[in-house]
């Protein structure tokens, strides 16, 4: 038997605890320990999936719905929504208190309670900025047979009902919960919606894959984005000592009518993309367009060896994938 294998498996458990413990106490960043408040990441995922359920009644969920049901399965779903939503919002408030030293559950609680029956509150008014959406999808794309393959299959429109939902929970000042929730979005369509970003109706992403739109990003009505648009800051802003500026105008603003194409980025908070304009795939745009503009790069030159023989030592195709 060797010295190894007559070594006693207790020492070598404990020399790995003793390494993860020094890094633990190396830095408190990245571990939750000594600490009693931390929202449930799956809690909220749930809820988020209960409110499409009161959002698009018979789409998800239970499928059975009629006239003479529809008003229980409503009431039971938001009494269990008001208790789960008010329950991490709790959580979210407390674990934000703690951080800065001070938690006050009581207060926590009964202000979660208040801000959990102003957002269902809010559903209705959602709902009718949603339904401009999904029209929005259905009226751009030629491709959508009807609005339940828009609502059951399209991308952006997941993307944009969830950013819709968090935003109001932002608006109310909840820490974390809409950013979990914007992000499970993000993990699922391709796009990333800051749930501070204010966006207005008949809000319409194709395809949605790689689109980002950062937290001060204002949109008008009737605008249209294609895959890869990014709505994006540039450097960064700082105060006099040099910390980042985190409430500052860092984002675009795009008035109404606007359409975007695949791949553009336009970035900087005083970017103003004027009504009704058009900017085109591939650009990249730092400086406000006015309005009915139209935004284009020059096509490329594309060059073609003849046809009508064997393969040529022409250097255009002197490459591998």
């Amino acid at each position: 038997m060797s010295a190894h294998d007559s070594k006693h498996p207790d020492a070598d458990l404990a020399t790995l605890v003793s390494g993860l413990l020094a890094s633990y106490r190396s830095s408190a960043r990245g571990s939750h320990v000594n600490r009693h408040f931390l929202p449930s990441r799956d809690e909220i995922v749930e809820t988020l999936q209960l409110l499409m359920q009161l959002v698009y009644p018979g789409y998800f969920g239970r499928q059975d719905l009629t006239d003479e049901n529809v008003a229980f399965h409503a009431g039971v779903l938001i009494s269990t929504i008001r208790e789960k939503l008010a329950r991490q919002i709790e959580a979210c408030l407390c674990s934000t208190a703690e951080v800065q030293g001070s938690t006050d559950v009581p207060t926590c609680r009964r202000t979660a309670w208040s801000i959990a029956t102003r957002f269902l509150e809010r559903l209705p008014a959602v709902r009718a900025v949603l339904i401009t959406d999904m029209q929005a999808a259905f009226d751009g794309d030629p491709a959508a047979l009807n609005v339940d393959e828009i609502i059951l299959a399209y991308p952006g429109m997941l993307a944009v009902s969830v950013q819709r939902l968090a935003h109001e929970l932002h608006a109310l000042d909840v820490p974390l919960m809409p950013r979990i929730m914007t992000e499970w979005a993000h993990a699922r369509s391709g796009a990333d919606i800051h749930p501070g970003a204010v966006i207005g109706e008949r809000f319409f992403i194709d395809h949605a894959t790689g689109v980002v739109i950062g937290e001060t990003t204002k949109i008008g009505a009737g605008v249209r984005l294609y895959q890869g648009v990014t709505l994006g800051a540039l450097s960064l802003p700082r105060d006099a000592v040099g910390r980042v500026i985190r409430k500052a105008k860092r984002h675009p603003t795009v008035e109404d009518d606007v359409t975007i194409y695949a791949n553009a980025t336009v970035l900087g908070g005083e970017t103003v993309l004027g009504k009704g304009c058009v900017i085109g795939g591939s650009l990249f745009v730092t400086r406000s367009v006015p309005a009915y503009a139209r935004v284009a790069l020059k096509p490329p030159e594309m060059r073609m060896s003849p046809g009508g023989g064997p393969p040529t030592d022409d250097p255009i195709f002197d490459f591998e994938i």
